[in-house]
């Protein structure tokens, strides 16, 4: 008797091809956990870190520098950060080039476990209602988040109080909706984004205005 190799489809009772089973997607934070129970004992690269996460690259990172451009004090650095970041999605990079220094650099890996860790929770909650749908092109989608990511940046970079929070809530939204390829979610986030863009513009000409009296006082 034959044997059918790995290669052919399956045959049913009746001698029908059996559908092969589709294997869905895996989630974010399993990605993540995958990857800091296989990892190194003792440190890490970010050019290790980013080839494992592949096509995801951009969406963790731009998860962690939305989070940290809530944050005062680095704010501005994290903005800084999510425009190169966003710039190398427009030109539709497959995963983020860091300067050498910066990609070969060796971290701990308890702090990365660390990190991951703490972020673990919040993406297992938002995963329980976010799903891949209303899929879009990949690389036509990455470049218009990039460009919203720059310009979400710029409006972190303001020096005005607390006008970091709600661009850098955008930004960790966006991020997390790329990164599970939803596209309802994303379209939502989008239109937050520009609504966020609309409210730092009122800011900054409210302080000019103000500026402005106060000169002629």
């Amino acid at each position: 008797m034959d044997i059918v190799g790995s290669d052919h489809a399956a045959l049913g009772p009746a001698g029908l091809a059996l559908a092969e089973p589709v294997l869905a997607p895996v989630s974010t934070s399993h990605l993540l956990q995958a990857i800091i129970h296989d990892g190194p004992p003792r440190s890490v690269t970010l050019d290790w870190f980013f080839c494992n996460l592949r096509q995801r690259s951009f969406g963790v990172i731009m998860l962690f520098l939305g989070l940290a451009a809530m944050m005062p004090g680095i704010s501005v650095f994290a903005g800084i950060a999510l425009a190169a970041l966003g710039i190398q999605m427009l030109l539709a990079h497959e995963t983020p080039v860091l300067p050498r220094i910066l990609g070969r650099r060796s971290v701990p890996a308890h702090r990365v476990i660390q990190l991951v860790e703490r972020t673990l929770p919040f993406l297992i909650a938002l995963e329980g209602f976010v799903r891949p749908r209303w899929r879009t092109p990949f690389v036509a989608t990455k470049r218009f988040v990039g460009l919203m990511i720059v310009i979400l940046a710029a409006t972190i970079c303001v020096p005005i109080p607390l006008s970091n929070v709600l661009p850098g809530a955008m930004t960790m939204l966006v991020a997390f909706a790329y990164l599970e390829e939803d596209g309802l979610l994303l379209s939502l986030a989008l239109t937050g984004s520009l609504g966020s863009l609309l409210v730092t513009v009122v800011e900054v000409c409210g302080v000019f205005k103000g500026a402005d009296f106060l000169l002629r006082l």
